[in-house]
């Protein structure tokens, strides 16, 4: 939904009702993840994508259709699907999309939750896709760390979801959960699609080289807040690296520590060090092997390697702390170029972070996601 939150916002403030279809359950090789949506304009114009083309068509009139009748739809698509107006999807997969109409009165909460999308505060929606009761479908709760708005129909069941959501919230996680009529943690018959607004992963490229703008490049085309950080400000300024968010002049491992220290690392925070100098390297290694990151990945040869866990040893850095960088950095993709090094890079972040091994598919058999 992030995709088409900003012109979901512009229909809503003009008085519009739209039909949105989101993503809430994927099955099998699915062409996109739970959270994609698609937004069906009254003047029939459509924002977003939840298959890649394959259903788009036959999701553009079921939306046209929930707004007439104002009552939600979960339809299943799948490769023998005849009932989803025998449409089926072309990679093999299933996913389950939720249709429904969306205006001030169904969602009175937008504005407010996209105000904290746009600002980077984290929040969820979780609302409900299948219940007994169809007075309780579509009925949704918007939930921040410290409170909700809205109610799913029962005090009982707010309190659960929201706990939920606020632990999913948390790990970035967005998916469906499943209680009884009433919320009961055990039960079944009520679903609840929770999409996780968070704010994106941060990538730190620390050296301002022409690989760091590669990197910086890349990154942002794949969805993380990217900052470029070098110690020297003839090298570090925003006009040679257009495509980073910021550029920040600071020695390497100070930032970090400051950052680390104002809460702004996480577990999915990715660590580039591309600097190539001892002095700028180990002092920034020593800090970033110490803290909860998805990856540390350091830019050298055999040779600067070697050095450099030498250093990092006599730094007090223990075996198990070095155990974690990703050095030489980047997988065995014969890269030459500093483009070519970024998708090195990229690829092995990928690789780690989904469990991949970094294989050509075409040597492999068995189930291309895992």
């Amino acid at each position: 939904m992030r995709d088409v939150l900003e012109e979901l916002h512009r229909r809503w403030s003009a008085g519009e009702t739209v039909g949105l279809g989101t993503v809430v359950a994927t099955f099998s090789s699915a062409p996109r993840t739970p959270g994609a949506a698609m937004l069906v304009a009254p003047d029939g114009t459509v924002t977003g994508s939840v298959s890649g083309g394959c259903v788009e068509g036959a999701v553009y009139e079921l939306a046209q259709q929930v707004v007439a009748d104002r009552t939600p739809v979960l339809q299943r698509y799948g490769v023998s699907d005849d009932d989803a107006f025998s449409v089926g999807l072309t990679c093999g997969g299933i996913i389950d999309i939720y249709v429904e109409p969306v205006d001030r009165e169904s969602l009175p909460e937008l504005a407010e939750l996209a105000e904290s999308v746009h600002k980077g505060q984290p929040v969820a929606m979780a609302t409900v896709v299948e219940h007994p009761d169809p007075e309780r479908l579509g009925k949704r709760i918007v939930v921040w760390p410290q409170r909700a708005a809205g109610t799913l129909g029962s005090s009982r069941m707010d309190d659960a979801v929201a706990d939920d959501a606020r632990g999913m919230l948390a790990t970035g996680r967005t998916g469906m959960l499943h209680y009884g009529p009433d919320g009961q943690r055990r039960g079944e018959g009520a679903s609840v699609f929770v999409n996780s607004f968070e704010p994106p992963p941060r990538l730190l490229v620390f050296g301002a080289i022409d690989f760091a703008a590669a990197m910086a490049r890349l990154g942002a085309y794949l969805g993380y807040q990217v900052t470029v950080c070098d110690a020297r400000p003839v090298f570090a300024t925003a006009s040679r690296f257009p495509e980073a968010h910021d550029v920040v002049v600071d020695w390497p491992h100070r930032y970090l520590s400051a950052e680390a220290e104002a809460g702004r690392i996480d577990w999915r925070t990715v660590v580039t060090v591309l600097t190539h100098d001892p002095k700028f390297d180990v002092p920034l290694l020593e800090v970033a092997l110490r803290l909860d990151v998805g990856y540390v990945g350091a830019m050298g040869s055999r040779r600067t390697h070697d050095d450099r866990i030498t250093r990092l040893r006599e730094a007090g850095v223990a075996d198990a702390e070095i155990a974690r960088l990703s050095s030489p950095i980047g997988l065995d993709l014969g890269a030459r170029t500093p483009e070519e090094t970024a998708v090195s890079i990229a690829a092995e972040i990928i690789a780690l972070r989904w469990g991949g091994k970094g294989q050509r598919l075409a040597e492999l058999d068995g189930r291309i996601h895992s």
